[in-house]
């Protein structure tokens, strides 16, 4: 089967491009996905995350033993299925600060990445109920803001913080991010909205879209310097796509152990895996990062927590670890109120209804780790290591980010609902301990495939592959400095710009 473009994965950025490339009517696309579409109810239930983790259609990867996490494995959950691991995250909707993607603008040389320059990209996506000059109303993506549903509980944590002098923010979706506000949801009508749903779904009857489901993408077949060939593994059999242009949207992990099996990376990593080098890419799976959150300070309630109308975490609030009076530029800290229990599995977990939780974690963490692939076959399970809280920064952060938890907790807006802290309780004397043990990941994994100005990077700033002609990367892979935020917002207007770009 031949094709104009084939994209390989159909998730949150995958699904984008799928609906942006193929309004072109003269332009045959192929999207190619290892899953299927959902059918289990409990993704489009808001009040169903996290617990539809480790199910069929969540790839359920897992880390090597981390020594900065006290030894532990952590299960990294990505969607197997249309529309991604947007059917299995939290449904927020946070950009990040603007500094963070002006960052990526200096990181890659190329203007079009900073802020301003995106910023038409993320509202082209976006459906808030208002257009602004920040906000926009004409795209797919239903965003909601919640009033009415949020939880009398995230009330008083908001009131907390302004008792402590950080800003109440209409939402995080502004110039400044600092301070704390009700969560913007990809959430309509009480539900999930996956990209599947509102960009793909729409555009299935379209003759020059074709979507193949249930066929997992084994390897490329390389051939002076270009892909001229994808080997995809179906239940019927294994087949060959081919392409004029191919795009790389399998994910943060997916893309680098796909390229890996084809040849592409570092030639030790290669020989180890028993796979011929066909194309020098050193710094492939590499400078691998994400966001971890400590789970949790966990209080007793003095009444009754009843259950979140929304999804359980409903208010983050970002701030800057040199002080609660510092209100602009990127924060360094972040602190999430749960309407819920939530715990590491180091720790019992409460009976629900009788304690509520404050996550921290830290927004621009310096540990980097890399990924690898094991073997050349798709049942060899992947070396991934992220080497969390390797580095002082990291850890001093996350002290902080503690410290500010514990802070918010105990003010008088909080107290008709504070009963007493269990986690990490008074008489905890080893903070790091208890982080090490607590911290768990936010699901936000970046950077494998990162684009950049040196020929060193793997992604050119047109995130076009450096070393096949006909190859891009277009997903969180590429981004190469984690946002402060939640990662799909960006992934989303990283698709937006591509598909624009191509005509």
């Amino acid at each position: 089967m031949t094709t104009d473009v084939l994209i390989l994965g159909a998730g949150s950025a995958g699904c984008i491009l799928a609906n942006r490339l193929s309004a072109d009517p003269a332009r045959r696309v192929t999207l190619v996905e290892a899953g299927g579409f959902p059918t289990d109810p409990d993704i489009f239930d808001p009040a169903m995350w996290p617990m539809i983790q480790r199910r069929p259609y969540d790839w359920d990867y897992r880390t090597v033993p981390q020594p900065g996490t006290a030894g532990r494995v952590h299960h990294w959950a990505r969607g197997r299925m249309v529309g991604g691991s947007s059917g299995l995250h939290a449904m927020f909707h946070l950009r990040g600060h603007p500094a963070d993607f002006d960052r990526w603008g200096a990181m890659t040389g190329d203007a079009g990445w900073s802020y301003d320059a995106l910023l038409p990209h993320f509202r082209a996506t976006e459906g808030y109920a208002t257009e602004t000059p920040l906000h926009g109303a004409r795209g797919e993506m239903p965003v909601t803001i919640p009033e009415a549903e949020t939880h009398p509980l995230v009330r008083s944590y908001i009131e907390g913080w302004q008792e402590l002098g950080l800003p109440r923010l209409p939402d995080h979706n502004g110039r400044e991010v600092i301070g704390a506000a009700p969560n913007a949801l990809m959430i309509r009508d009480g539900r999930r909205v996956t990209t599947g749903e509102a960009f793909l779904r729409p555009v299935l009857g379209r003759p020059n879209l074709t979507v193949i489901t249930g066929a997992e993408v084994h390897r490329l077949r390389i051939a002076s310097g270009r892909v001229t060939g994808v080997e995809i593994r179906t239940p019927e059999g294994d087949t060959v796509l081919a392409a004029g242009q191919v795009i790389l949207s399998m994910g943060t992990i997916g893309d680098p152990l796909l390229l890996m099996r084809s040849g592409v990376g570092d030639p030790g990593v290669l020989a180890a895996a028993g796979v011929p080098c066909r194309v020098e890419r050193h710094a492939l799976g590499r400078n691998l990062h994400d966001h971890m959150l400590g789970a949790g300070v966990v209080c007793r309630a003095r009444r009754p927590v009843a259950p979140s109308r929304l999804q359980h975490s409903e208010s983050l609030a970002y701030q800057s670890s040199r002080g609660l009076d510092v209100h602009t530029g990127a924060p360094d800290i972040v602190v999430g109120c749960v309407v819920a229990p939530s715990v590491s599995e180091c720790f019992p977990m409460p009976g629900p209804g009788e304690t509520f939780t404050l996550l921290f974690g830290v927004t621009h963490p310096t540990s980097r780790g890399e990924l690898a692939i094991t073997g050349p076959d798709l049942a060899d399970a992947p070396r991934i290591d992220p080497r969390y809280l390797s580095t002082d920064h990291d850890r001093t952060a996350f002290r902080a980010a503690l410290d500010r938890a514990r802070m918010v907790a105990g003010t008088r807006a909080m107290r008709d609902w504070n009963g007493g802290e269990i986690l990490p309780g008074p008489g905890m004397r080893d903070l790091d301990d208890f982080i090490q043990r607590a911290a768990i990941t936010h699901h936000h994994p970046v950077a494998t495939c990162a684009m950049g100005a040196s020929d060193d990077a793997v992604v050119r700033p047109d995130l076009s592959l450096r070393g096949l002609d006909n190859v891009s990367v277009v997903d969180a892979s590429v981004i190469p400095a984690i946002p402060c935020g939640p990662i799909h917002a960006a992934v989303m207007a990283i698709a937006q710009k591509f598909a624009a770009g191509q005509g």
